[in-house]
């Protein structure tokens, strides 16, 4: 099962595509989707969507799992991750991919066993669980973060 992870934010989404084969997680890809401070909120919409078909096109996931919004940040932040997460989705919706949503407690805990973990920690538990030969930046990594979440949720599943 190959899974793409999705940490939605708004000037940085993080990605990141592993496969499970049985209970072995294979590295794929991981990256960021940048955009300028000063580009528009809308334009900064269209970007993030035509990037995600374009990640989704070329790597053919299975599933697409996402982070759900951290709500302690300020309500005009929340708004706009949100908004990026609808576009997340919708993109992984018209690819006819199954979403799976994960809080960053979740994450954190699937990833490092303590949901409440500091991003310097996520980083080099993901640079270790991969077998990656550097740390990924902190938004590729909490992305990588959630594909392994959805990999170990879906262990425990099919178990």
């Amino acid at each position: 099962m190959r899974v793409l992870g999705i940490d939605p934010g708004n000037y940085i989404t993080g990605y990141g595509i592993i496969e499970k084969q049985k209970n072995h997680l294979q590295h794929i890809t991981h990256g960021e989707i940048k955009l300028a401070r000063t580009s528009s909120h809308s334009s900064c919409l269209t970007t993030i969507y035509h990037h995600l078909l374009e990640i989704i096109d070329k790597s053919v996931p299975d599933v697409f799992a996402i982070e759900d919004i951290f709500y302690g940040k300020n309500v005009k932040s929340l708004i706009r991750q949100a908004e990026v997460r609808g576009i997340a989705i919708l993109a992984a919706s018209q690819r006819n991919l199954p979403v799976y949503e994960y809080t960053p407690l979740q994450v954190k805990k699937a990833v490092v066993g303590y949901g409440r973990a500091e991003k310097s920690q996520v980083q080099k538990m993901i640079k270790a669980i991969l077998n990656l030969s550097q740390v990924p930046s902190a938004d590729a990594a909490d992305a990588l973060a959630v594909a392994i979440c959805h990999a170990n949720h879906s262990i425990k599943v099919s178990t």
